[in-house]
């Protein structure tokens, strides 16, 4: 039997203010694989998770209110061709609440999930393909460190860097 190394691949970024965020947004939008991914959006609390989301949506054609799912856990939005699903569980006091809500068929099925405060499930969650955690710096700018988990989030991470400057 093969033992293959666990898909790890980081690169560190710096935001300076929310005009980086979209334009990062912007980007990952177009990076290959993400109508199909499974991505984590750690940070602390107003670190920018929900105005990452809302700039990924609105880059990926989403029109109307982006609202944070912290009350509902869970945001579906449709487009044509993609379905994405924006979960947040600050509010999961255990995982198992993950399973009781009908989670399982959602990560299931084809499209792009969004999970903010993944910790809160994560005995639960299948592997992320790309992990995004925000940390604000003194000056309000946001330190951004991607990880790559899969072979669609090393894609990703590739399409992100390839040019060599960051996104």
């Amino acid at each position: 039997m093969d033992i293959h190394p666990a898909i790890v691949k980081t690169t560190t970024l710096y935001w300076r203010d929310e005009a980086a965020t979209e334009a990062f947004a912007a980007r990952l939008a177009c990076a290959p694989g993400v109508h199909d991914a499974l991505i984590a959006l750690r940070g602390d609390l107003g670190a920018g998770k929900t105005t990452l989301v809302r700039h990924l949506l609105r880059a990926l054609g989403v029109q109307g209110r982006v609202k944070s799912p912290t009350y509902a856990v869970v945001e579906p939005y449709e487009l044509p061709a993609l379905h994405i699903w924006h979960f947040d569980f600050y509010r999961f006091g255990d995982a198992r609440e993950w399973e009781d809500a009908g989670f399982r068929d959602l990560f299931a099925s084809p499209g792009l999930k969004l999970a903010e405060w993944p910790e809160k499930a994560a005995s639960v969650l299948p592997p992320f393909d790309l992990d995004i955690t925000l940390t604000t710096q003194h000056d309000g700018s946001r330190q951004v460190v991607l990880a790559a988990h899969t072979a669609v989030g090393t894609r990703m991470l590739q399409s992100l860097t390839e040019d060599g400057s960051p996104p």
